[in-house]
């Protein structure tokens, strides 16, 4: 899901550095006043969690690679404003030494790995812990993956979608319509990608319900409110 150097054009680069910019500001303002002693070693070592598990690709029959994020899961453990740093990070140690997505394309990869899948997958998992009534290891698992499920296939849609647009906006870089990158994208990641999110997304809830439930606990950075360490 890594978009590279060379396919988005640069008005469509500027934009979404101009769109991340106070998201970025507004993730560590809120994790200025939020984190403590006990989040921070947290937050990262789920950073580097994300890291490690986006560094491995597997081929899909499309000719192209597909990997996990973990996005949701940092979300769901400290709120979808710590996944915005996390998520951030890990990509920009990736494209600065390892070349694993662009320099010029890197705000977009923070907007669709870092916003639009970590918030998408907490309020689906939100919404489905509203309705499970029942807070055991399994619905807390089973949420999880719903979430982590619809979270990367989000985000894989918007990143076809940006540069499925190029070609209209910017020729000479994405060669490849919308009618092209967003079939290609969502096959990927809603038959590989998208299974092991929710796989490991939902394991590692259930286990932490079963067996570290005050994890589940630690104050989430969110954008109003007090921290919310209920599951409710």
């Amino acid at each position: 899901m890594h978009i590279p150097d060379g396919y988005l054009g640069p008005a469509t680069c500027l934009f979404f550095y101009i769109v991340m910019i106070p998201i970025w500001y507004t993730a560590f303002k809120i994790a200025r006043k939020k984190m403590n002693e006990k989040s921070v070693p947290m937050l990262a070592m789920l950073s580097a969690f994300a890291f490690i598990v986006m560094m491995f690709n597997w081929p899909v029959p499309d000719g192209t690679t597909a990997h996990m994020v973990g996005a949701v899961l940092i979300a769901i453990l400290l709120g979808p404003w710590a996944s915005v740093i996390a998520i951030s990070v890990a990509l920009l140690i990736q494209a600065f030494f390892f070349g694993d997505g662009g320099l010029t394309s890197y705000a977009a990869n923070c907007f669709n790995m870092g916003v639009v899948m970590p918030f998408v997958g907490y309020y689906v998992y939100r919404l489905l812990m509203k309705v499970i009534k029942d807070k055991n290891p399994w619905s807390v698992g089973i949420a999880g993956a719903v979430g982590g499920y619809i979270g990367i296939n989000a985000a894989a849609f918007m990143a076809g979608l940006e540069l499925g647009i190029q070609p209209f906006i910017a020729p000479g870089y994405c060669p490849f319509p919308y009618t092209l990158s967003i079939p290609a994208m969502l096959f990927a990641h809603l038959t590989t990608a998208g299974p092991v999110e929710a796989v490991v997304t939902g394991s590692v809830l259930y286990y932490l319900k079963s067996k570290k439930s005050n994890l589940l606990e630690l104050p989430k950075l969110l954008l109003r409110g007090c921290d919310v360490g209920s599951m409710d």
